[in-house]
């Protein structure tokens, strides 16, 4: 059985040029009917009406916020740097949307607020900045440095906001002022900060490499574009008149094009299309677990598939948990009995292999209590090893998966067929990782299969408190 390599795909074939032209005009006409609307004032009718407004940007930004989320989520259990940035600029449009939605006279304060008429713009812009941010390079040290920043990032971005929505209800400094007219200092500043950023974005997003199964680098540059357009808008939009309305709706379809994007992504890995290279099939130190039930077959043979699935789920219900909460393990794959779980460096203080080596003596410790209460069930065997392999997406379509590739696995796998039943087996490179901490016994060099050299494995008994 074959797949694609990790991190490659069916590439989308290059849009026709008159494919382009037609995004561009149909981009395009947001900005055309606001040039039409400044040109024409007496067609820039005025419409005043609180409820739609606050309701219009409050759907904005629970989407906004929605998406921030989801994208943070993939961020964290990927560990990649682009979609890191990406959630923070989602979150900081969602959060200055949310205060520019209470600034709606009737709904938080009976009149106009400096603070609260400027938190568009200003979140507009953040976001823009973290949208030029992401489309960089983030790939190696770059991108390290990014997730490094994590958690600061988030911090500062909140209170930015919290301290801005402070500021402007208690209308300190500038912001006790009178709101400024459109096409004046603040709006036109944040609007040339922000279209520079945006512009950055557009440009990047669009040359990113392309899998037919992701269309979100082309969603997002042209979610961007309209944003874009929308700071545009709102230096030059009277306010409740159609221009002034029109950024509103133009910020509302960016997220909406992203969602629908999103949406038309395969569930598995939806948001594989922003993938940094490292992240899509990049190198990496890896520990790998196998474990699976010695002599499953003779007892699936002797039991009835509904007992044979309960034994499975008494099994996994007790030894997968401490894997994944204690010892930072993903589980990769369950197949039948058996299970493969992965374990990386990134986020951890522990190393790879010393979590990977307690998390396969806490599966068999955990495998021994349920078979205090079932002594005729099947026990595990667990193998480990450490090394290289290429982490990343394999497949594609309904086929994808985020998994690991490489001889260490291989041997990993084939260290477990070789361990002894109700014990773990670990490679040369996995026990030498471990040094002084481990408790081994050798196992001689072990002829595998499909290898043509021997592994070095050992037993591992314990690994030493101190």
């Amino acid at each position: 059985m074959t797949g694609l390599a990790p991190g490659t795909g069916p590439t989308a074939p290059p849009p026709t040029a008159g494919r382009v032209l037609w995004t561009i005009v149909i981009l395009a006409i947001p900005l055309a009917g606001l040039a039409l609307l400044i040109a024409r004032p007496a067609l820039d009718l005025e419409w005043e009406h609180q409820p739609t407004h606050f309701w219009l940007v409050l759907a904005a930004g629970a989407i906004n916020a929605a998406l921030a989320w989801a994208v943070a989520a993939a961020a964290r259990l990927r560990h990649d740097a682009r979609l890191v940035l990406v959630s923070l600029s989602f979150l900081a449009a969602a959060g200055f949307l949310a205060l520019h939605a209470l600034a709606t006279p009737g709904v938080l304060l009976s009149g106009s607020n400096t603070g609260f008429a400027l938190a568009t713009p200003v979140g507009l812009t953040i976001a823009a900045v973290f949208a030029a941010w992401s489309s960089a390079d983030l790939d190696g040290a770059h991108g390290a440095r990014v997730l490094r920043l994590a958690p600061w990032l988030v911090a500062a971005l909140v209170g930015v906001m919290l301290i801005w929505a402070a500021a402007s209800l208690l209308e300190v400094g500038p912001l006790a002022a009178s709101p400024p007219e459109r096409m004046t200092g603040p709006f036109v500043v944040l609007a040339v900060v922000g279209l520079a950023c945006y512009a950055v974005a557009v440009v990047r997003y669009f040359r990113m490499p392309r899998h037919a199964a992701s269309p979100l680098p082309l969603a997002f540059a042209a979610a961007f574009t309209l944003l874009a357009e929308a700071e545009i808008a709102v230096v030059f939009g009277r306010n409740w008149h159609l221009s002034w309305w029109e950024w509103h709706v133009l910020m509302l379809a960016a997220f909406v094009v992203i969602v629908i994007a999103a949406q038309r992504s395969w569930r598995e890995e939806r948001w594989s299309g922003l993938y940094t290279r490292d992240t899509a099939a990049g190198e990496r130190e890896v520990s790998v677990l196998f474990a699976d039930l010695a002599g499953f077959t003779s007892f699936s043979e002797a039991h009835d598939p509904a007992e044979v699935t309960a034994t499975l789920n008494a099994y996994f219900t007790d030894v997968i948990p401490p894997l994944v909460e204690r010892f930072g393990g993903r589980v990769d794959r369950l197949i039948g009995d058996a299970v493969m779980v992965v374990f990386e460096d990134a986020g951890s203080a522990a190393s790879h292999a010393s979590r990977a080596a307690g998390a396969a003596l806490a599966l068999q410790q955990a495998a021994v209590a349920v078979q205090a209460d079932h002594p005729d069930w099947p026990r595990f065997r667990v193998g480990v090893n450490s090394g290289v392999a290429n982490v990343g997406i394999l497949g594609t379509g309904g086929g994808r998966t985020y998994t690991v590739i490489g001889d260490a696995v291989n041997v990993a796998s084939r260290l477990e067929g070789s361990a002894p039943v109700g014990g773990v087996a670990i490679g040369a490179e996995t026990a030498r990782l471990l040094g002084g901490s481990a408790v081994l016994r050798p196992l001689g060099a072990l002829m595998v299969k499909g290898r043509r050299a021997p592994v070095e494995a050992f037993e591992l008994i314990g690994l030493d408190a101190e």
